[in-house]
């Protein structure tokens, strides 16, 4: 019994964390005009080497923000680091990354496609993983809508950008990008080749 203890205080901590954010969507909107020129007006990017961050967990948004500011601050140390983002978040202060993070999140997010050529590869890394080499299956944290969770912290990635996927993975698998969980996203992306990055991302376009 006493082995339950931990585990439900972390869950009952985590529920109470992610219903206390507090971001005003409203007053995010009226924050967001130097976000336009890379996201958009409603957080779909019309450039896809940039995310479409509409309709992303606001918590995910807000940790992000934090992790750019963070990176910033200690010339890359930790967080994570972006020379665009840093200077679109050095004026900001923990509000204004709430309630742009509120604002985004609750616009929705354009539908992609997935071409044909990587529906086959893409769906069985997706779902199935590869086992032979280590690879587990993105659906197991993503969902199998890929709509991720906002309390155990894994972002949405379906209709997201492929190009942009496929440089944050790379990302990942070289350590430029280290501000994953527990370094899930490192170790998952160290195992992939250049072709399963391509047909997962293309894939994750269109998943519904």
């Amino acid at each position: 019994m006493k082995r339950l203890v931990l585990p439900l205080t972390l869950l009952f901590s985590m529920i109470g964390a992610a219903h206390a954010f507090d971001g005003d969507a409203a007053a995010g909107k009226e924050k967001a005009t130097t976000c336009v020129a890379c996201h958009g007006t409603d957080g779909n990017s019309p450039i896809d080497i940039y995310p479409k961050i509409a309709g992303q967990h606001a918590e995910y948004l807000y940790k992000q923000l934090q992790d750019y500011k963070q990176a910033m601050q200690t010339g890359g140390e930790r967080g994570r680091s972006n020379a665009v983002m840093f200077g679109m978040v050095a004026g900001l202060s923990d509000q204004d990354m709430r309630d742009l993070s509120a604002y985004f999140a609750s616009q929705s997010m354009s539908a992609g496609t997935t071409p044909e050529h990587a529906l086959e590869r893409g769906q069985q890394l997706y779902r199935s993983g590869d086992a032979e080499r280590g690879i587990p299956a993105c659906i197991a944290c993503h969902g199998p809508r890929g709509a991720g969770t906002s309390l155990s912290g894994f972002p949405r990635i379906s209709f997201q950008h492929a190009p942009y996927l496929i440089e944050t993975l790379k990302e990942f698998r070289s350590g430029a990008r280290a501000n994953d969980m527990n370094g899930m996203m490192r170790d998952i992306a160290r195992k992939m080749t250049d072709e399963d990055i391509e047909m997962v991302s293309l894939y994750l376009g269109g998943l519904h």
